[in-house]
């Protein structure tokens, strides 16, 4: 049998079977540590810049395994790429009998009973939302596995997918009397059967949660598990790691309550009296926050008297209407499971109201027209390392983006993993021939009301000098409202701005129109793949340290600082670092890719810290003279043509 050195080498079955294949030693030597992790199951921690073409090096050693493998990625697109694209590439070129399946979360697939319901009961809020059920129904019929994405008609972000969908809590399980034909259970058990299952973290934590509170499973048991885009499993795994109640939640479960009543029950008028009392309390709380749209520390929550006593009322309602429910479990499945999600939320309000456990932190996150209360883990690493503990397998965690300052400290520590090995791979790309960093001199400081107006004024300069084709990336939506407001109407080039159309409209008519000029924030920090000459440049606006209002990382701070800690330097600091090595991995993304990188934040030559970002950075020339941007984007300019200019090396 080939070993995976050979099989992604220049005369290996994929350099055989795919055309334009690069063999790159990154990959090789990549995928030999994985296969090494995989056969003793051990743990691998790996940093694998952009263009190792670190998807081919895990799926190469776990196809060749012959062990029972879940890869986890970071969102469902990523997901949808892997199995649809990657996977069937890499397994016809290897020839090997080996079963993939794809699983996503519950509200992905298709629910025939709440289709059903959605169209017996006719509560349509538009002539609109009775065409699109029509249109789910007519799909409904034809052979898929229920994924609502493949259901082309209608965009899987529409708000009518809510209607046709289940949740964990509203399920009516076996009892259903469409169980037989259920989409998630078919893609369920194809999960148990396959060898490999492509999941997202979002699954991965859930199935961890159900788990600890002994509710059954969503993933199968396996070997080992490959966990890509990794650096986004500390935020995802503190949502999973502690406990929320959201308005919405409370409204759909009053709203099932009241719908189950009215088909199958219809002669308890407290039942009805009580939803209706419900649905009022959810709305009575929000009202008390007012206009304000913040996440709110708990204690500023308890200074608002009108806010805890509504929430005081909401658990009082819930207990009522528990009371109401209990004897109606025999009577209706649906009764049943609305009488033990009440109880849950009950139980979680009551926790958040009554813990004073100080390894947790109470928060409230107020949106326009909904809630949610929440009790997050002060650390996520007890518990994730308890969970490594119990599922002693393999495993492989790896990104682009995992090191600060060529150490993996902070991500080891962040996720309790101990006792694992490290790699840190290099970009193949030449960084030093195919980018260059300007840093623009005389910018006031970030907290500067000038700011924002002279970054602009800047970024004007490099869009005409690099003829559009820039993205300007964000760290805060005031600060690219009042960009779009400065660019409109003063550069020639298509201007496309977050908000405007949804993600992928405005990446595909970046990419089409060829020298547009994007504007975007968080989500475009990451995941975003536009190669080629279409994107020649990224502009970044500040430093992305994650805002101080932000309750979490308040609470976070405030520990460590307590703990004679110094939470800037072991916690902010790497954090930003990682967050800018994704923004910056944007550029980059072919061989034959050039582009330059601004970094606008004057700090990053001022403070000290600064170096750490520079430092964790591939290394590249960098210059302060806007001259040396002109030069760089004339043809065929190499990096020698800026050795008589004032451009330097990053190092």
């Amino acid at each position: 049998m080939l070993d995976v050195t050979t099989i992604l080498s220049n005369k290996g079955p994929l350099a055989l079977s795919v055309p334009g294949y690069a063999p790159r030693a990154q990959q090789q030597e990549l995928a030999s540590a994985i296969e090494h992790a995989l056969t003793n199951r051990g743990k691998l921690i790996a940093e694998a810049g952009t263009g190792t073409g670190k998807t081919f090096a895990y799926l190469v050693p776990a196809m060749m395994s012959g062990k029972k493998i879940i890869i986890s990625t970071g969102t469902k697109n990523l997901q949808d790429q892997l199995f649809y694209k990657d996977v069937p590439i890499v397994k016809d070129a290897l020839a090997v009998p080996v079963t993939v399946a794809l699983l996503k979360g519950r509200a992905n697939y298709l629910c025939h009973y709440y289709l059903d319901i959605a169209e017996r009961e006719g509560r349509y809020s538009s002539a609109d939302e009775v065409k699109k059920i029509i249109k789910i129904r007519k799909w409904s019929s034809g052979k898929h596995g229920g994924d609502i994405s493949e259901c082309k008609s209608i965009d899987e972000k529409d708000l009518i997918w809510h209607k046709v969908t289940s949740t964990s809590e509203n399920c009516v399980g076996q009892e259903c009397q469409f169980f037989s034909d259920c989409y998630l259970i078919h893609a369920r058990r194809q999960a148990q059967a396959a060898d490999i299952v492509i999941i997202n973290h979002y699954l991965l934590f859930s199935d961890m949660a159900l788990k600890d509170e002994g509710f059954g499973e969503l993933l199968p048991d396996c070997d080992a598990y490959i966990i890509d885009e990794a650096h986004q499993m500390p935020d995802i795994a503190s949502s999973f790691f502690g406990l929320s109640v959201s308005s919405n939640q409370l409204y759909s479960l009053a709203q099932d309550v009241h719908l189950e009543y009215l088909s199958e029950i219809n002669e308890d008028y407290d039942v009805a009296d009580c939803t209706k009392e419900l649905k009022t309390c959810v709305a009575d709380l929000r009202l008390t926050f007012g206009s304000q749209l913040s996440r709110l520390a708990w204690n500023d929550v308890m200074k608002q008297v009108s806010s805890m006593k509504a929430i005081n009322a909401l658990l009082n309602q819930l207990q009522e209407l528990h009371a109401l429910l209990q004897p109606l479990e025999e009577r209706s499945k649906v009764m049943d499971s609305c009488s033990k999600r009440c109880l849950s939320f009950i139980k979680r309000l009551e926790m958040i109201l009554q813990t004073d456990d100080q390894q947790y932190i109470r928060w409230c996150d107020i949106r326009k027209r909904h809630y949610s209360l929440h009790m997050t883990p002060m650390s996520i690493a007890p518990h994730f390392n308890e969970q490594l503990t119990k599922y002693p397998g393999a495993w492989v965690f790896t990104s682009a983006t995992l090191a600060v300052e060529n150490s993996f400290h902070y991500f080891s520590e962040r996720m309790g993993i101990d006792s694992a090995t490290e790699l840190l791979l290099d970009s193949p790309f030449n960084f030093q021939q195919q980018a260059l960093i300007y840093l623009p001199p005389g910018l006031p400081e970030p907290n500067s009301f000038q700011y924002n107006p002279k970054i602009v004024s800047v970024a004007k300069d490099i869009i005409n000098i690099v003829k559009g084709r820039t993205f300007f990336l964000f760290t805060s939506y005031r600060a690219l409202s009042q960009a779009k407001a400065l660019l409109e109407n003063s550069i020639d080039y298509p201007l496309l701005v977050q908000g405007d159309a949804p993600r992928d409209t405005l990446l595909d008519d970046f990419r089409s129109k060829g020298n547009a000029v994007l504007l975007g924030t968080s989500s475009f920090w990451e995941g975003v793949d536009v190669r080629g000459e279409a994107l020649s440049c990224v502009i970044i606006d500040k430093l992305p340290f994650a805002s101080i209002g932000d309750p979490v990382l308040k609470a976070r701070i405030d520990t460590m600082r307590d703990n004679g800690e110094n939470p800037f330097m072991t916690y902010q600091l790497p954090n930003a670092v990682i967050t800018l090595k994704q923004g910056v991995g944007r550029l980059i993304r072919d061989m034959n890719d050039r582009g330059l990188l601004v970094l606008c934040d004057p700090r990053i030559s001022s403070k000290p810290y600064g170096k750490k970002f520079v430092t964790s950075l591939p290394t590249m020339p960098v210059t302060r003279d806007i001259s040396d941007v002109n030069v760089f984007f004339q043809t065929d300019v190499t990096t020698e043509s800026l050795e008589n200019s004032s451009a330097d090396t990053l190092s």
